[in-house]
């Protein structure tokens, strides 16, 4: 049946083919490549909540996704997940010169002559749901919904374009799927890193947003109301993540609400009247330190009057800033979409009663304390302490305490300077000041069920090696690993705000941290 399927939905790839030469160049895209900047998207997700707007059951959904191909895919949602959390099961996905095609399709059971599991006429088509449209975000109700949650995420390679379009029997084919004659305006935002002119701010990260193309050549396109919501995260964050119900990362309250309403819609070719309402671009530099920008699009139709020569939408305020009565039209879907970044960065860590700067003027920390370096610079950083401090040591990617370090910056690193307060010291015993304060503290680790726990910088090695001494103010990352078909369950102590299996935490005093496995 499956092979019927993909015979049946290869007829419209003709259109796909004569585009075809431009988006090829887009998949040479390669993480090797990718390394030799300052700052690398290190991966975008697209992970969305669709209303089912057939008027009937569709039961199957596709994307048509250029620029990258199904070996570059990482995950296709529910991957990371069981294969019951949506009605299809797993996704696949088939190549196409240029692209590739990810598909969720309903089983077919011949003796019934029906598809099984198929998305129904959703109940309310006035709001976009505000939890993920999957049994466990909308459990009581997901099975009644009308509405699908889908996704996928790449690495170091960005869709150029993505299309949505619903699946539905084939009337003529039994068994088969066709195309609903209309795509799906859902956009998801073309993400792009550049790095900042200025080493010591962070990069700036852009997301563009087009607007649907007009069916008419010479006309408007079809209008769309847009929200807007955005945060950052200090850690990349990952596919599985990006869910309505996940209030931790993906942002929804009015706090986050980076543009309130956009109505988007593409011009004609000759500008129309020039109000450029084509796409909806967002940009701003990512905090300092994070790795991650995540947004959540609201997508709503366009229900006011249309301009009946150009299609061009008459909003009644003029502006077109804010849906007046009648405007808001039914909901199209949500779109939570994230930006990874690789930053070539350098974070410096001042514990104690000094400073510390560096010839490019980049660091001068306490104050500025961030710097983005093209990868083989090198930066050379000097320790200075105040009046009644003494420099204890480095942590991090320095090691020592000699006041002048220098750090090749090939990837991305921290640094802490610890300064300690002088003691002792005057009396005719020789001036040499006194001794200072500890410059090392102690990390412990111990283990819920069997695992194993690594640290960086190196000396925690659990269960073999689960203490070790660092230096006071550096930051050390733990990484927890569980036994083959085991998993990791949490942190207990030092790192138990931390869900995920990677924990930094700064070594300010002796510390102790748990790391909990299955059984």
């Amino acid at each position: 049946m499956k092979n019927h399927q993909e015979a049946r939905l290869s007829r419209h790839r003709c259109a796909v083919l004569a585009a075809a030469a431009s988006a090829v160049a887009a998949l040479s895209i390669l993480p090797l490549a990718a390394q030799a900047q300052a700052v690398v998207m290190a991966g975008s997700y697209q992970n969305f909540d669709v209303l089912n707007d057939n008027n009937a059951p569709a039961c199957g959904f596709e994307m048509e996704v250029w620029g990258v191909s199904a070996s570059q895919l990482t995950r296709i949602f529910p991957s990371n997940f069981n294969a019951g959390v949506i009605r299809y099961g797993f996704g696949s996905a088939t190549d196409f010169p240029g692209g590739t095609y990810v598909r969720w399709m309903s089983p077919y059971d011949p003796a019934s002559a029906r598809f099984t599991a198929c998305t129904p006429v959703p109940l309310n088509r006035t709001t976009v749901p505000g939890d993920s449209c999957w049994t466990l975000g909308m459990p009581g109700t997901y099975a009644t919904a009308g509405c699908e949650h889908f996704g996928i995420s790449t690495a170091y390679v960005n869709p150029t374009r993505i299309l949505y379009r619903w699946l539905l029997p084939d009337p003529v084919n039994p068994g088969n799927l066709v195309r609903a004659g209309t795509d799906i305006s859902l956009p998801a935002p073309i993400w792009t890193a550049v790095p900042p002119a200025n080493p010591a701010l962070p990069p700036v990260v852009v997301a563009e947003v087009p607007a649907a193309p007009a069916p008419v050549p010479a006309q408007f396109g079809p209008a769309q109301w847009v929200k807007v919501y955005k945060t950052e995260n200090a850690r990349k964050v990952g596919l599985d993540e990006l869910v309505g119900d996940n209030h931790a990362v993906v942002p929804e309250n009015a706090a986050q609400l980076e543009v309130n309403w956009n109505l988007l819609q593409r011009d004609p070719p000759d500008g129309g009247r020039s109000r450029q309402r084509g796409k909806l671009v967002n940009q701003g530099g990512a905090g300092n330190g994070n790795h991650a920008v995540v947004r959540r699009y609201e997508y709503y139709k366009y229900a006011g009057v249309y301009d009946p020569i150009t299609h061009e939408a008459l909003c009644a305020d003029l502006t077109c800033t804010a849906p007046g009565p009648g405007e808001l039209g039914d909901a199209i879907g949500a779109q939570n979409a994230a930006a990874n970044l690789d930053v070539n960065a350098l974070t410096v860590a001042i514990t104690g009663g000094g400073s510390v700067s560096s010839p490019d003027k980049v660091f001068s920390c306490g104050s500025k304390c961030y710097g983005v370096y093209a990868p083989g610079t090198s930066v050379t950083l000097s320790a200075k302490a105040n009046s009644g401090s003494t420099f204890a040591a480095w942590g991090g990617a320095c090691a020592g305490n000699a006041t002048n370090c220098t750090v090749p910056m090939d990837a991305e690193k921290t640094v802490s300077a610890t300064f300690a307060t002088a003691v002792g010291g005057g009396g005719g015993g020789g001036g040499g000041g006194g001794g200072a304060v500890a410059s090392t503290v102690k990390l412990s680790v111990s283990l819920g069920n069997p695992g194993t726990v690594t640290s960086a910088p190196s000396g925690i090695n659990c269960g073999a090696s689960c203490s070790a001494s660092f230096a006071a103010g550096s930051a050390v990352t733990l990484t927890a690993t569980p036994l083959p078909g085991l998993a990791f369950t949490g942190w207990s102590g030092a790192c138990s705000a931390e869900p995920t299996p990677v924990c930094t935490v700064s070594m300010s005093k002796d510390l102790s941290v748990k790391a909990n496995f299955s059984k």
